[in-house]
């Protein structure tokens, strides 16, 4: 063996100073350990100096200096009596905190002297320690890469939890900064990109809502701790939709200030519309329990009312007849009488249609021939002879299940509206379709270029007795028996409107094959 710097003159007391400065050198212990053996081998003219780790399958040889004639057999036998019978081998073990680590194995062909020997253990006691060490240090960075892996599969887990949710979702902290933004976030007309939205101010990203607003709406849920929630009306799409925007405030340590708000938007639009629908049904129910009670007991006083009229003009017939004056309004408050009772009856039997729990008499109806007989019905009255009417009737239109002279009624209503709305210019426009789903089968539409309906008119559109019409030109029941007569077609109605860009009303029926 060749000495790089070390011969065998050197003293043992020296490799073993030697030794302690290298292992407590800047380097690796596995750099440290081959070092070590490089230089006690040189040393004492060794040839091998090698390293063992035990396992719990026996001995496994880790490093070595010069060569490696010893195997794992011959160590366990050397590690019994301590040297080797001719004194040429010595093996030492190396123990810590009462664990075998391994063993240390020193050949001199021309024998080990004591004072090699007794410097080798020297090096085996110092060496021993720091393999303990390096293993714990490798066991303890195990089970951190192991955690680690366990809270990033973790992490990854909830994240995609969150993304997968039909709701948008982001995180603030107190500088109003995005810490979290869900994919759910990132698509529609008004998404952003997470890693554009993270780091960032709310106000930076969210442009369509007053800087200022929101900032009030993040300070008191900060301040108070409680949930915020409300209903938001968008046309961001195109198409008005309904969202339900909730604040939730979140600490990050419990008994501290809260440090973060969640927000939550839920688009509600179909379970907005499904709950009005009901209500609206819930108040038609109402009306029609009514109106069955109040039949009873109004026509009775009604009729006494219209037999005393004719009692009164039998009366002034045979006064004139005898030649007595009749005074001159008598007969046109009669008449008066008469057409009131008669308007009075017919508001009664309005309120009654509430009541009717199915479409009498159904079968396959034609919705253009509906319409059509509406038109034929109306041509007959002036003010619609000089209107602007444009139809457009599908000629392959499927029929519905349904009333055909209900169906006539409704659409006799919404085209008398249409007319009242354009009382002062413009024209309508009546148009029927197929829908895009058997649902949706069917759709005619009434459409003017009238005054329009206010935006917070239209809520209450079809609610009984409530009309945008001056006093004693309407009762408000005719478009809420339009809606009752079309709910008992299993179909739905619905309006678009804006001040001063008319309405279209549009009537959306199954097809008969659906039914």
């Amino acid at each position: 063996m060749t000495s790089t710097g070390l011969d065998t003159a050197v003293s043992p007391l020296a490799l073993v100073a030697d030794v302690a400065a290298r292992l407590n050198g800047p380097h690796d212990i596995v750099r440290r350990t081959a070092d070590v053996l490089h230089r006690f081998a040189m040393g004492v003219g060794a040839s091998e100096c090698s390293l063992w780790l035990a396992t719990p399958n026996g001995f496994v040889s880790a490093a070595c200096e010069g060569t490696l004639t010893t195997t794992s057999d011959t160590l366990i036998d050397l590690l019994l009596p301590g040297d080797s019978a001719d004194g040429s081998v010595s093996a030492r073990p190396l123990f810590a905190h009462g664990q075998r680590l391994g063993a240390l194995v020193l050949r001199i062909d021309h024998g080990v002297s004591r004072d090699v020997q007794a410097a080798f253990s020297s090096v085996a006691d110092m060496l021993a320690p720091e393999l303990a060490w390096a293993e714990k240090t490798r066991s303890l960075m195990t089970q951190v890469e192991r955690h680690t892996a366990e809270m990033e599969t973790e992490r990854r887990f909830t994240a995609h939890i969150v993304d997968s949710l039909p709701l948008s979702l982001y995180v603030i902290d107190r500088e109003y900064r995005v810490q979290a933004w869900n994919r759910k976030r990132e698509s529609g007309t008004q998404g952003v990109n997470r890693e554009a939205a993270l780091g960032r101010t709310i106000f930076e990203i969210l442009h369509r809502a007053p800087a200022e607003h929101l900032k009030q709406e993040f300070d008191e849920v900060f301040r108070s701790g409680r949930i915020q929630q409300f209903n938001m009306e968008t046309r961001a799409s195109g198409d008005a939709r309904t969202h339900r925007i909730t604040r939730i405030p979140m600490r990050v340590t419990e008994g501290e200030p809260i440090s973060h708000v969640i927000t939550i938007s839920e688009d509600v639009t179909e379970w907005t519309t499904a709950q009005d629908r009901f209500a609206q049904s819930e108040k038609l129910a109402a009306i029609g329990q009514l109106a069955a009670g109040v039949m009873h007991e109004v026509n009775n006083p009604l009729a006494t009312i219209a037999a005393c009229g004719e009692s009164l003009a039998s009366r002034l017939d045979e006064m004139e007849a005898s030649g007595a004056q009749v005074p001159l309004q008598a007969r046109e408050f009669l008449q008066l009488i008469s057409d009131e009772v008669d308007r009075c009856k017919n508001i009664v039997g309005s309120l009654l249609d509430f009541s009717r729990p199915a479409v009498p008499d159904t079968g396959p109806a034609s919705v253009n021939a509906a319409i059509e007989q509406a038109l034929f019905l109306l041509r007959h009255q002036q003010r619609f002879k000089e209107l602007p009417i444009q139809v457009f009737l599908d000629s392959e239109l499927p029929q519905t299940l349904g009333n055909a002279e209900q169906l006539v009624q409704v659409f006799v209503a919404l085209i008398q509206n249409a007319a009242d709305a354009t009382e002062t210019g413009g024209a309508i426009t009546i148009r029927t379709r197929r829908g895009s789903s058997l649902e949706e089968g069917i759709i005619a539409e009434v459409m003017d270029e009238g005054e329009g309906i206010a935006r917070s008119d239209l809520p209450r559109i079809f609610e009984p007795f409530f009309t945008t019409k001056d006093p004693g030109r309407g009762t408000g029941l005719g478009l809420s028996i339009c809606y009752s007569i079309i709910s008992a077609h299993q179909g739905r109605i619905e309006v678009d409107s804006a001040i001063g860009a008319g309405s279209t009303f549009r009537v959306l029926l199954p097809p008969v094959s659906a039914s």
